[in-house]
Parts: C-alpha cells; structure tokens; sequence
C-alpha cells in the first residue's frame, strides 16, 4: 500500500509543477484536465499522510512493547497499537477505492432527457413525476436546474423534458439514472381503480465541453422558427427558436426556452455536443468487455432499471435487487441512498477487476 502512494506522491508533485507553468496556463484543455487529476490525487496523499502516520505509530509501539524496559511505557503502547490498527482496515479500505481509476466524465455537468415511454397520458404525467423528483434532489444537493426544452402532455406532465445540471460531480453521480424506469398505479384517468403499468425514459448525458467534440457547423443546418405553447408577448411573433439538422446522423435538436435566439443557439448546440459524445461514450463502453459486464452503469437505454409501484409504497432498483418501502420520500426527491447503494455495487465490481492497482 505504502508502495502505491508514494507512486501517486510523486505524480502529485508533478502535477503540482506542471499547473503553475504558463504554457499550461494558456491550454485551457491541458489546465482542466490537470486542475481535476490535482484534486483527486491530492485525496489520495492526504489519506496516504493518515496511512503512513498510523504505520509509524504501529511500527513505533511494537518497537517499545518488543523492549520492555518500561512497563508504563510499554502500557501506553499496547494502548496506541490498539488504537492504531483498529483504525487501520478502514482507511486501507477507502484507499482502495481512491485507488480505482476514475472515470474522466464523473466530474461533468449533465445534459438529461427525460421521455414518456408506453402508457398514454399516464405516462406523461410520470415523466413529470421523474423532472420532479430529479429538479428536488439536485436543489437539495445545491446544482442548478435549467430547463433546455420541454413538450408537455395533454393531461399533464411531460411527453419530454431536456434539462442541464450543473455542480460538482454530477454525471458520476446521476449517470445511475439512465434507462427504463418503470411506474404502477391507478391513473388518474382511470375510474375503475385498476392499476396500470406506465413507462419513462431517462437519458444521462455527460456535458461535452467544446474541446470534447470537433462539431463542424458546415455540418448543421440552423433553422429559426416562432416560439410555440404558453408564454409571454415574444411567443409566435420572434424567430427566436432554434431546431438544428444534424446532417451526417440525422439528429434534430430544438430550443425555444429562451426569449434570445442567440441564448437558444448556445443551448441547442450544448445539447447537440453532448448528444453526440454520449453516441462515442456508447461505443467506447461496448468495446470495453468490463464495461459491458456492468450491471450498474451499462447506459443500455432499454434496460428496465427501476419500477416505483404505488399500491405497496415501495421502489424496486433491478439492477442490485434493492427494495425500499418509502416511495413517498424518493419520489420527492430523496434518491441518494438508491445511488449510494449504487455506488457501492459499480466500486465493489471495479475493486474486483482492478487487482492490479491494489
């Protein structure tokens, strides 16, 4: 163990060299990239500087207890061995999973799509049960929320939603989101009290930044269109809605959320980069055989991931067989323990097929 932090010791003090100097100052990529390997190296060294404390301690009260020329020294000794190695399997535990390579894209704002699957008007209405959920979770953890665009459905909720989250760690945190999530319960429509079984679809793109995606805008066709649905004197009297052609992959991205044509184009564009990541990200995951063994974060968008069944309170997460009987809570935005469990899983699995940084 010692042997690795001190591996990542001297990498840190590298990095430490290289983020001063000015030419990487002016590489706002390279200054980025090495900004975040800085944070999260310096996790390491701080819990290496713990790890080599408590060995010296270790190595210091055997050395006394071994001599025993001082019973009451000797006393205090047993005491700090105790102390020490009682401390010591967990913080070789969590230097272990700081020692599991991390995903670049887990630091990413994210770019999510949430779509009502099959189920009719039911399922519209889930899917803004889902923006709920999601708008509240990500407030209570301070990231901002802002809607890209959204089409509403004709009793309610959403038949799509495309909204941004922006803050610390995003994508590594809400990336557990994406796929099949599934609702059962008696529609509102509905009056003979029969529960039904409504779908939603949830897409987690990481946020590419411009340097992500060389997007040649030869490549896509801008067209400038009048705002529709509800809203204020600007709708339907100013061209300030944006719909981009994608031409070479034949995606369509539309932005109507701002009054400014210019701040639509931004948005749009943003949506359309990471789009297009998310397409590399895919076949990148579908080479990687670790990857494509992953129960947690496989991103397979039909994979059913979640179904929340309202007769019986409870939440059901598939991929870990994890049920919680406090669906109340969770739909209101208290999801961290479903990803904290989450979490865990994809660790546990990547500590297992990573033995060779261990």
């Amino acid at each position: 163990m010692l042997e690795k932090i001190q591996i990542v010791k001297q990498r840190f003090d590298e990095v430490s060299d290289l983020i001063i100097q000015p030419d990487i100052i002016t590489d706002q990529k390279r200054y980025i990239q090495l900004n975040k390997e800085y944070k999260d190296l310096k996790k390491i060294v701080d819990k290496g500087e713990i790890y080599k404390s408590l060995t010296d301690n270790i190595a210091e009260a055997e050395e006394i207890i071994a001599d025993g020329s001082d019973a009451e020294m000797v006393e205090m000794a047993k005491m700090q061995l105790e102390e020490a190695k009682a401390e010591l399997p967990d913080l070789e535990e969590e230097i272990r999973f700081l020692l599991i390579p991390k995903d670049p894209d887990d630091a990413k704002n994210v770019v999510v799509e949430v779509r009502a699957g099959t189920g009719g008007d039911e399922a519209s209405i889930f899917a803004g049960d889902l923006y709920r959920m999601y708008s509240k979770y990500c407030s209570d953890k301070g990231w901002k929320v802002d809607v890209v665009s959204l089409s509403e459905g004709t009793s309610g909720g959403y038949k799509e939603i495309i909204f941004e989250v922006s803050g610390e760690d995003v994508y590594g945190t809400m990336k557990f989101e994406a796929g099949v999530h599934r609702v059962q319960r008696v529609p509102q429509t509905e009056t003979q009290g029969r529960v039904h079984t409504s779908a939603a679809t949830v897409m987690v793109l990481p946020e590419a930044e411009e340097f992500d995606v060389e997007l040649d805008m030869s490549e896509v066709r801008i067209e400038r269109t009048t705002s529709t649905g509800p809203g204020g004197q600007s709708v339907n009297t100013t061209y300030s809605a944006i719909k981009l052609h994608h031409e070479p992959t034949g995606m369509i991205v539309s932005c109507q959320d701002q009054k400014s044509s210019h701040k639509n184009l931004e948005k749009a564009l943003k949506v359309l980069r990471s789009r297009l990541y998310e397409m590399e990200l895919a076949k990148k995951q579908a080479a990687d055989s670790e990857k494509r063994k992953s129960m947690v974060s496989s991103g397979d968008r039909s994979a059913k991931i979640r179904t929340y069944n309202y007769p019986q309170g409870r939440v059901t997460d598939h991929r870990i067989g994890l049920t919680l009987y406090d669906l109340s809570n969770i739909i209101n935005g208290d999801i961290q323990k479903i990803i904290d469990e989450l979490m865990l899983a994809e660790n546990t699995e990547m500590l297992k097929a990573s033995d060779d940084v261990i």
